[in-house]
């Protein structure tokens, strides 16, 4: 049987599921997208219909497939150094401050920073560029970078480390001789183990708190776009008790969260403080 497109009590089925799941809102308008997606895994799986996938995806058997499923609709690409600025003001202002707070007897010597929806993990391999970059300033430091993301295919392709060359194109050419090694017969950059031993990469679902130490920075940049505002408060929340009093949240330009921001310190209009109690 050749699958065509979700009807609309089908998609309703699977926007919900995935919801509730992810807290991931579908709008009504990605059908044909969703659609593809989904008949990925039907076929892969030989399904007969998209409503034998869904009954087999929701029943007690359908558990392991799970994981799957969100791969596939959640997979997403991005690219080194996406929003220059921010990586900028990260090795200047922000660990400025840090080291000055250090040497004040402020704080330790440590820092923890989170790339919240990592995706192929561009991003937290860009923040540990930046602090290898300040190595001098933050000898004997313990510098902790987590990426997570909620698909399991993303955190492979992270942990890998290899990426297409659109995605290094805002990597200057001394950071790609320092800090990748070129794969030349596929045009592929490798990111090298300095840098990627720098990175701990985790699954984990925004919609729950994430388990251990806080955090002193969150990057959270491109992810929420894709959640309703109830949705929205609850990572906000959740991210919020991650972080550290004192510590910073960076966020995307098309969030969509500023208004639920009540609390922090404005510091730029992407870059916000958790304040003093």
């Amino acid at each position: 049987m050749r699958l065509q497109r979700l009807n609309s009590q089908q998609f309703n089925q699977f926007r919900d599921f995935i919801y509730e799941n992810s807290g991931i809102h579908i709008d009504k308008n990605k059908v044909t997208l969703l659609s593809n997606r989904i008949r990925r895994r039907v076929s892969a799986g030989g399904f007969e219909d998209f409503d034998a996938y869904y009954r087999f995806l929701t029943s007690a058997d359908g558990a392991d497939e799970l994981a799957g499923f969100l791969d596939a609709i959640t997979t997403n690409e991005t690219f080194f150094f996406r929003t220059s600025k921010q990586f900028d003001w990260l090795k200047t202002d922000w660990l400025s401050e840090q080291v000055a707070q250090h040497r004040a007897g402020k704080r330790d010597a440590r820092l923890r920073i989170w790339s919240a929806g990592c995706a192929n993990g561009a991003e937290p391999y860009s923040i540990a560029i930046c602090l290898a970059e300040n190595r001098y300033r933050l000898r004997d430091w313990s510098l902790e970078v987590v990426g997570t993301d909620i698909s399991q295919q993303m955190l492979h392709e992270a942990r890998a480390g290899i990426f297409r060359p659109r995605a290094v194109e805002a990597v200057t050419a001394q950071q790609r001789r320092r800090f990748f090694q070129h794969q030349t017969e596929d045009d592929l950059w490798q990111v090298r183990p300095t840098i990627k031993q720098m990175v701990e990469f985790k699954q984990h679902n925004l919609m729950q708190r994430i388990p251990g130490e806080v955090f002193d920075c969150i990057f959270i940049r491109n992810v929420l776009i894709y959640f309703d505002q109830e949705s929205k408060q609850t990572v906000v929340k959740n991210l919020l008790n991650a972080l550290a009093v004192g510590g910073y949240l960076v966020v995307g330009p098309s969030e969509g969260i500023y208004e639920i921001l009540q609390g922090l310190e404005r510091i730029s209009p992407l870059v916000y403080k958790k304040a003093q109690p």
